[in-house]
């Protein structure tokens, strides 16, 4: 089992263990009212963020994976995050039982592809080293978040309410088919 973090380099972005010189960019980004918007809506505090930077890290010492920092190749600054979790939700044995995936990005890095990179070089990481199912958690109004799991091969599993919020809960059972 894997207990430290892969790097992995694409062509634009770099997927790697986040420092603890990133954590002031990780709470800037979690503090952002777009950020969160369509993940549970409220900004976090300097010590929620704090706890989440911690849970990433050490998510990859107790389950061999985890979250990576997404950073721009060209000036090594932290831009998001995207990988895979435990999350425990109670929302199920057909969601609860899977690593669940998961993408964030600073709202101005939207738009232009980055979360569709990071988020398929996590994915083909995860089919190499430790294949099986995966599920997603997405709002139901995240418009944009379901068509890039969908892109990832995702398929809607049900609609629920987690966090007196209408989700879409997604399973991938493994890689799409390449054409």
């Amino acid at each position: 089992m894997i207990r430290s973090t892969p790097m992995i380099n694409t062509a634009r972005l770099t997927l790697c263990a986040m420092r603890p010189e990133d954590f002031n960019r990780f709470a800037e980004i979690w503090r952002d009212p777009v950020v969160v918007r369509h993940i549970g809506g409220t900004p976090k505090t300097r010590g929620e963020a704090w706890d989440s930077f911690l849970r990433n890290a050490g998510h990859w010492q107790m389950a061999g994976f985890g979250q990576w920092g997404v950073m721009l190749q060209s000036n090594r600054t932290l831009i998001g995050q995207a990988g895979f979790f435990y999350g425990n939700r109670g929302l199920g044995e057909d969601f609860d039982g899977f690593p669940e995936a998961g993408w964030v990005l600073a709202p101005e890095m939207q738009g232009q592809g980055y979360g569709h990179e990071a988020a398929q070089a996590a994915h083909d990481w995860f089919d190499r080293v430790i294949p099986g199912p995966l599920v997603a958690l997405i709002d139901a109004d995240h418009t944009a978040s379901q068509r890039l799991a969908e892109k990832l091969g995702y398929k809607l599993l049900r609609e629920a309410e987690y966090c007196e919020t209408r989700v879409h809960l997604f399973l991938r059972n493994g890689p799409p088919a390449r054409v």
